[in-house]
């Protein structure tokens, strides 16, 4: 076993034909990487929902606005299906043999989604396949494999109509998916299969973390939380679950309910007056755009920007109530970021470069925003004034993730790993900052793409981080099976 240089992090590797190359998802997108050694060479700037490297040498990657396909050497995306309204993300393709169509699961919950075929042809005709699944996978045996709840199903299918010509079969059950809908197995042409076994349990607790890294967790029950954000008072946390953005009360230790249209609610925002959460949402269809509602869940919400192509994902409202900064995948550029008018709705791009730029956050004064960038080749934070134009300054230097301010405006922290590190700063009358320091290092949850997001927040005065902590199961068996091609034609005749 060895470790491929330039694949740290890596998520959903796939492998070309011949075998000779590896593609990945990372921070930066969607990668490939020689077996034999060399450059990571980037594809194109999405990744982590699954990609097939079909034998004519294109790949089939889903994207924030569906499927779409590219030349193994890299260029222009060529798109395949397109995401309709109220419809989940395209996600987790599997070229058929001979280019005669493409499998790919369409999410409709934690654990479940369709399946279904798509063709390459002009028409870009779909079908059906199964109700209910996700992960579909063809063998050559003349089987649609797909998992479904931990388990996997196989049914006859007929290659030359793209149909299903029989009833499904349970084959293997206890496949660790994950809440996403990722199930983990594959099999290879030859018969192999391969799968890790457990149940995902989403047990996420939000916990106090002071400077020395004490730690007491807060009452709530747990649930899977993401996107922590305390209220301006910092008696409420507004708070991802499971798509939905809620409020916790800290005092009265209540947790309510404040979304409940679309599947995706995230990304919560306070507005300084606490009146209003700012967040994302595919309530009107995809791709998801910026809203808000009343905090109090009292009025309707309103639709505050237009995505045109890919989702927007709020960071940071300013201290004046005016501006937010969000973030925004662009095909050539990668992810940059754009500043939005809650006056006028108006939108302006803050920062755009050929790499990736992420975490956007309004220093306490309104001045300055913080942000990630890996234009060095790894991420790191750094600091640019608002509304610009100015020079930047590096903050962090060993790598950075996740910044955030202390709201007395003289400090910055960020993650490097599992640390949370400390950055005097001086914002006035001009920007200069001090020598990192490590505050605590302990595993909490992190972005599962780290130049986007920031999980977790400060209290107002800067002792103390509301934190995720991750309780959930996991599973460290891997089975493999060998000539499991046999037991599936002996389980599952075709004709």
């Amino acid at each position: 076993m060895r470790a491929l240089p330039g694949t740290r992090n890596a998520l959903g590797p796939f492998f070309s034909p011949d075998g000779q190359w590896l593609g990945f998802a990372s921070v930066a997108g969607m990668s490939k990487v020689s077996l034999g050694g060399g450059a990571v060479l980037p594809l194109v700037p999405f990744g982590g929902n699954g990609a097939s490297w079909g034998a004519d040498g294109v790949i089939t990657t889903a994207t924030p606005t569906g499927l779409q396909q590219l030349p193994e050497t890299g260029g222009t995306l060529r798109p395949l299906t397109k995401i309709g309204q109220g419809e989940g993300t395209h996600r987790l393709p599997d070229v058929l043999p001979g280019g005669r169509g493409v499998l790919f699961a369409i999410p409709a919950g934690p654990n479940t989604g369709q399946v279904h075929v798509v063709y390459s042809s002009p028409s870009g005709e779909r079908r059906e396949v199964i109700p209910a699944g996700t992960a579909p996978r063809y063998a050559p045996t003349g089987h649609l494999v797909y998992a479904q709840t931990g388990t996997l199903f196989a049914v006859p299918f007929d290659l030359d109509t793209q149909t299903v010509t029989g009833n499904p079969v349970p084959l293997v059950q206890g496949v660790l998916q994950t809440v996403a809908g990722f199930p983990q197995y594959s099999f290879s042409d030859t018969g192999t299969l391969v799968y890790v076994s457990g149940a995902a349990t989403v047990q996420r607790t939000l916990v106090w973390v002071a400077r020395d890294g004490t730690e007491q967790a807060l009452p709530v029950a747990p649930h899977e939380y993401d996107w922590p954000r305390l209220s301006p008072d910092g008696k409420r946390v507004a708070v991802e679950v499971e798509g939905q953005t809620w409020i916790y009360d800290i005092a009265r230790d209540t947790l309510t309910r404040l979304t409940f249209t679309g599947t995706q609610n995230d990304g919560p925002l306070w507005t300084p007056d606490a009146t209003h959460i700012v967040n994302r949402s595919n309530r009107e269809g995809t791709p998801s755009s910026l809203f808000w509602e009343m905090a109090d869940g009292s009025g309707g919400s309103k639709r505050l920007s237009t995505a045109d192509q890919v989702a927007d994902l709020p960071l940071s409202v300013s201290p004046d109530g005016q501006f937010v900064a969000f973030i925004r995948t662009d095909l050539k550029t990668l992810r940059d970021i754009w500043i939005l008018s809650l006056k006028d709705g108006t939108r302006k791009l803050f920062l755009s470069t050929p790499t990736t730029e992420g975490a956007p956050r309004f220093s306490p004064d309104g001045r300055w925003i913080a942000y990630v960038s890996d234009e060095s080749g790894r991420p790191e934070i750094y600091v640019q004034p608002f509304p610009g134009p100015g020079g930047k300054w590096q903050i962090s230097t060993d790598g950075g993730i996740e910044p955030g301010w202390n709201p007395n405006g003289r400090e910055l922290f960020y993650r490097s790993g599992d640390r949370m590190m400390a950055v005097p700063v001086t914002t006035a009358p001009a920007f200069s900052a001090g020598r990192p320091t490590m505050l605590f290092e302990r595993p909490y949850m992190s972005s599962t793409f780290p130049l986007t997001g920031v999980t977790y927040d400060v209290t107002r005065d800067g002792q103390r981080f509301l934190m995720v902590k991750d309780q959930s199961g996991s599973a460290t068996q891997i089975n493999v099976v060998v000539n499991w091609f046999e037991e599936l034609k002996r389980l599952v005749p075709t004709k």
